[in-house]
């Protein structure tokens, strides 16, 4: 039955253009498969937040320029949703280049600001091993 499931993991995997050599594991390599699948989604990410950072961005400046057009009393609302489209590229955009960058949990950005202080021979923060 082991050698069943090794030989049909193997199978969707040559399917799928992986090489064997990566999918050896007691699973018969299908928790490998879906690994390289993830990792492989998570290659391209930052696309995604890249685009919703340009279309905020762009529809921002887009309603800036067209300016003030209906009602005054609505003008409060329509900066602040003109300011949100700003923040929200921003905040896009930082995804993006977090993701871009390899760092994609908390863990991972706080191993980064482990290694930039022992780079720069600074004294480890209290709490940290």
């Amino acid at each position: 039955m082991k050698k069943e499931q090794q030989r049909e993991g193997l199978a969707t995997a040559r399917r799928a253009g992986l090489h064997s050599s990566r999918l050896t594991t007691e699973s018969g390599g299908v928790r490998s498969l879906r690994m390289e699948e993830k990792e492989s989604s998570r290659a391209f990410s930052h696309w995604w937040w890249a685009l919703a950072s340009g279309a905020q961005l762009g529809w921002g400046v887009l309603s800036y320029r067209r300016g003030c057009a209906g009602a005054s009393r609505l003008m409060p609302l329509k900066a602040f949703a003109v300011a949100s489209l700003f923040v929200g590229a921003g905040a896009s955009a930082s995804v993006s280049v977090l993701h871009a960058s390899g760092i994609y949990k908390v863990e991972d950005l706080l191993e980064v600001g482990a290694n930039i202080r022992r780079g720069l021979r600074v004294r480890p923060r209290t709490g940290e091993e």
